[in-house]
Order: structure tokens, then sequence, then C-alpha cells
């Protein structure tokens, strides 16, 4: 199958329909493009996502099953509860997006590079300064500890990347994202692929087709409030 080509400057909304993407690799719908604010909204939109290596066109995703986190499915283990109740960490958001990027672009255990190249963190640089994409940032004393960041669509967080420098940072973070989302009208924060680190949190694979009817369903509705992290987000 030939992957369909998207020209720069084509219409923000030039993607095919995701039930056209391979199955394998998993999701891979189209390439090229660009990473302006209007195509990435309107990616987002439709569930589609960019994700390529340095060197590499832009690669845009959609892939079946699609890893999922609910209110009902989050899954707070007792060491991570432990770690909450003892108020080991400060939570603040939006105080440091660009940090949080490039925390997540930093090395990792068995990686030799990041997908989270340049223009990529200048992209999402872009659309929070837009408003359109948020950090939840994870404190101790010694700074940074960790974080989450990624783009709101409505009732929807389509999570990005995480990262933690000390002990369950992330894991923090993302519940209180999650609870913060959920207190302000949001559904669900969308995980894209499964990883034993989603799944030790509650993710759950999704079918395509049932993740787009929420994304569709959810993807205009108003938050309440701001982008604010309050004590309940925090609890155990």
């Amino acid at each position: 199958m030939r992957l369909p080509l998207i020209a720069p400057g084509s219409p923000p909304d030039s993607f095919p329909d995701p039930a056209r993407a391979l199955g394998e690799p998993n999701g891979l719908l189209a390439a090229g493009g660009d990473l302006l604010p209007e195509r990435l909204v309107a990616a987002y939109r439709a569930g589609i996502f960019p994700w390529f290596d340095d060197g590499d066109p832009i690669l845009w995703w959609s892939p079946d099953p699609r890893a999922l986190i609910t209110p009902d499915s989050l899954d707070v283990s007792a060491s991570l509860a432990r770690t909450m109740r003892r108020g080991r960490y400060r939570l603040s958001c939006d105080l440091a997006f660009e940090a949080v990027v490039e925390g997540c672009a930093g090395p990792r255990p068995g990686s030799k590079g990041t997908w989270i190249v340049p223009a990529m963190r200048a992209a999402y640089a872009l659309l929070h300064r837009e408003g359109l994409a948020h950090s939840v940032e994870c404190w101790d004393d010694e700074g940074l500890a960790g974080g989450i960041y990624g783009v709101a669509v409505g009732g929807v967080f389509c999570g990005e990347s995480m990262f933690s420098r000390r002990t369950d940072a992330s894991k923090v973070a993302l519940v209180a994202l999650l609870r913060m989302l959920v207190r302000r009208g949001g559904r669900a924060l969308d995980c894209q692929l499964m990883n034993p680190h989603l799944v030790s949190l509650g993710a759950t694979a999704v079918p395509r087709a049932e993740f787009l009817g929420l994304l569709h369903a959810e993807r205009d509705r108003p938050l309440d409030g701001d982008w604010s992290i309050e004590p309940a987000d925090l609890r155990p």
C-alpha cells in the first residue's frame, strides 16, 4: 500500500480517514505536511498525531487500538498512593512547559535517541503559547522531578509524553492531570500507544473506532475553570 503524502501548504485537515491507517506498522496513516498549529489542531481533532525520528519525513499516526485512561480505569497502586499521601512532590500546571518537553526529550534507558526532535519541541511550544498545549509539573526540593505534556481537545486530553527524574514523579503528574481534567468536565486521557508503564496506571486498549466516537463527541466540549492543580487532584 502506498503511503498518502500531504503537501506542505495544503489545507490543514488534508488527512486520510484514520480507518485507512496501516496495520503494520500499527497506525501509520500519512507522511509529509508541516507542524503548523492549524495542522496539528486538525490532526488531534481527527485522532491523529505526528511521530517521527530526526531526519525522517513527518509521519502521521492513528493506531488501533488506542491506549486510554478514564476515571473508572485509573489504577493508583498502594506505593503510588503512599507517595501522594506523604506529599513528597509539589504540582503546578503550565509553569514550565518547555522544561517538561525538554525533560521528555532527554535520554532514556535502552533508547539511543528521541522522537521529540527540535522541530517538534518548537511546534508544541507554539501550541502552548496559543493556549492549546499544556503541562503538569512535579517538583521537589531539587527542582523539576518529572512531568507530562500534551494537547487539549475539548473533554479529551491527548498526552504526548512524560518523564521522571525521581520515583513516581511522572505518575503523580498523570494522576493529577486526569483528576483536574475530570473535575473540569473532561472525560479521558488519550495515551496513544500501550506500554507497561501505562498499563500499571490503568490504561486500557480501546478500539480506534470507539476512541474516535468519544473524541468526536468531546472535542468541542468547553471545560470549566482554568488549568490549575487543586488539593483534591492530589488525593491518594
